[in-house]
């Protein structure tokens, strides 16, 4: 009688959707009925809001359709105890209501809600009692309507917490990133990305807002020198790091060969969507962690051999920098807390000192206190005039930290904003095809960049 939607998704990636979906609760005539699974399961992701293709392979899907998976699949079950761990990550703020109708809904039916999540609007709005936990004890045990964001807040890292105040960047520079009418393909060979095209200065973040789904993690992927791209251009400080197949695109020439080191070498650092699979080796230790990527240049490596002492001396330096904790430089990273396994993808990254800096979903499950830790820091670094190219579902987090704001929906870019003249209700729109920008706020490319004191 107990359902969860893990953090951590507890799917087959080889099996559909629907498969997925119905895993242990199959339809059947005198076989599976495959029919009626996926019938079931595409009504239901209409029903909730959670768009996805049935018979779409799960292993070919980004992390937040696989978490809608999930949902879908918990819901399919009908548990009478439901656990959600951080469900709407994914979701706007209209799809993100609409879950709460379903959750309330089922909890009138009898059903009982346990709602895991560090967003503590989230909070406020649909449970009846809080349990705080900290460090892996129960700190603090309240009535919703009797307490305040701040005293939760305060009570889940142990001190008092001051609200985060945008702060316009200052000094924006000459262009870093141009990227002109860029096409990707999914995995299952579909249209992905459909001619996108936009700039970050040095010394700006530029956030890309949308939900999951619409062609952020390919643009990503091809940007970073992970994936092959089909048209475009793409070049950091008018160095090329698109790679594809030698096609002609109306953007330019693609490289056949600009592999992720290729990429990096140009002056490009990624911090990627999901830590755990992308950012660390998890059975390595925190130091080994900290040095992928330069294990083979000086001061780290001579003659083809590791220096130890240097790396030890190294991670230990950039271990107290970013107060990773536990401090030990050789415990294995897969030990970390969540928010800690960040930091150390942070601390290796920053390290390098990049032109473009990439963020990719990077508070995703960190706790508030770890998430102002990472947003303090991706300011630091765009005051030293890195460009930061900020990918984010959270639109907190996009309007907290974003000096422009790109909205992706359906691949395509459909307006950049000025920070301030966004609002949480117009981004929401426009990331579900409600509202479209002008064609000169989604590609006019030859706009001056943020003046000072912008």
């Amino acid at each position: 009688g107990i359902g969860m939607v893990h953090q951590h998704f507890m799917l087959i990636p080889k099996l559909t959707v629907a498969e997925n979906v119905v895993l242990g609760h199959e339809p059947r005539g005198l076989l599976f009925d495959r029919a009626a699974a996926r019938r079931s399961v595409g009504d239901m992701s209409h029903a909730y809001g959670l768009k996805l293709d049935p018979d779409a392979r799960v292993g070919s899907l980004s992390v937040g359709l696989q978490q809608r998976v999930e949902i879908l699949k918990i819901l399919y079950w009908g548990s009478e105890i439901l656990i959600f761990d951080e469900p709407t990550a994914v979701l706007t703020p209209r799809e993100t209501r609409e879950l709460f109708v379903v959750l309330r809904g089922l909890a009138k039916q009898g059903r009982t809600i346990i709602f895991i999540t560090h967003k503590l609007k989230e909070v406020m709005e649909l449970s009846d009692e809080v349990t705080v936990l900290r460090a892996g004890k129960v700190v603090g045990h309240l009535t919703t309507r009797d307490t305040s964001l701040r005293e939760i807040a305060s009570r889940m890292i142990g001190r008092e917490v001051l609200p985060e105040v945008h702060r316009p960047a200052t000094n924006v520079g000459d262009t870093v990133l141009d990227a002109r009418n860029i096409h990707v393909e999914s995995d299952r060979g579909l249209r992905a990305v459909l001619g996108i095209s936009f700039q970050v200065h040095a010394g700006e973040i530029l956030g890309l807002a949308g939900v999951e789904g619409n062609g952020q993690t390919e643009l990503i992927e091809a940007l970073t020198g992970l994936r092959r791209a089909t048209a475009g251009r793409a070049t950091v400080k008018g160095r090329d790091i698109l790679f594809g197949a030698g096609k002609k695109g109306s953007g330019g020439s693609i490289n056949p060969r600009t592999p992720p080191a290729r990429v990096r070498a140009s002056g490009v650092s990624y911090v990627p969507e999901d830590r755990r699979e992308r950012g660390l080796v998890l059975a390595y230790s925190v130091a080994d962690n900290l040095i992928l990527g330069q294990q083979d240049r000086r001061p780290f490596s001579h003659a083809g051999l590791l220096d130890f002492r240097r790396i030890k001396s190294w991670a230990r330096q950039l271990v107290n920098q970013f107060d990773v904790r536990p401090r030990s430089t050789e415990v294995p990273a897969g030990n970390l807390s969540g928010g800690n396994q960040q930091k150390v993808v942070l601390a290796r990254e920053f390290s390098e000192d990049p032109a473009l800096l990439i963020a990719s979903q990077p508070t995703r499950g960190l706790d508030i206190g770890a998430a102002q830790f990472v947003h303090e820091r991706l300011l630091q670094k765009r005051d030293t005039r890195a460009a930061i190219l900020l990918v984010s579902a959270e639109l907190d987090e996009v309007l907290a930290l974003a000096d422009r704001i790109a909205v992706i929906y359906e691949g395509g870019i459909v307006a950049i904003l000025d920070a301030h003249e966004a609002t949480e209700d117009r981004i929401g729109l426009l990331m579900t095809g409600g509202e479209r920008g002008t064609g000169e706020q989604a590609i006019d490319l030859e706009a001056p960049a943020l003046s000072p004191g912008h």
